[in-house]
């Protein structure tokens, strides 16, 4: 299953995207308001849950700089990845877009398609307003 949110523009160049986004502690910044939980649980890792949600962890799999940082699930249950593309669009700012990449069977996929689509979303709209 594959989802993609907006793309965005960011109020920082590419570099200070790149930057933000490799540091954990950064992304309880762009969680939704409905957020219960988040931890950072390594240098690389973080773990968060959200209201009506399964607590998930992420850890950082790969990172091209400055331009791409992936983040993975650690759990087996819920196996995915949230790529984040960054582009440059001028000296202070940067286009950002976030790619879902999950492996789930068809009835999984139907149930969480919806709320992660929204999850996604609201994670690029929040990269807006940084």
């Amino acid at each position: 299953m594959n989802l993609e949110s907006p793309r965005v523009t960011a109020p920082k160049n590419q570099q200070e995207m790149y930057n933000f986004l490799t540091n954990i502690e950064n992304y309880k910044q762009l969680m939704p308001s409905s957020i219960e939980k988040f931890e950072v649980t390594a240098p690389d890792t973080f773990l968060f849950a959200l209201k009506g949600m399964p607590q998930i962890e992420l850890q950082i799999k790969e990172t091209r700089e400055p331009e791409l940082v992936v983040l993975g699930s650690t759990s087996p249950k819920f196996d995915f990845s949230l790529s984040i593309a960054i582009n440059a669009a001028a000296e202070d700012k940067s286009e950002v877009q976030l790619t879902f990449d999950g492996k789930f069977n068809a009835m999984m996929a139907m149930m969480v398609k919806g709320p992660l689509q929204k999850f996604i979303n609201t994670l690029s709209e929040n990269v807006s307003k940084l």
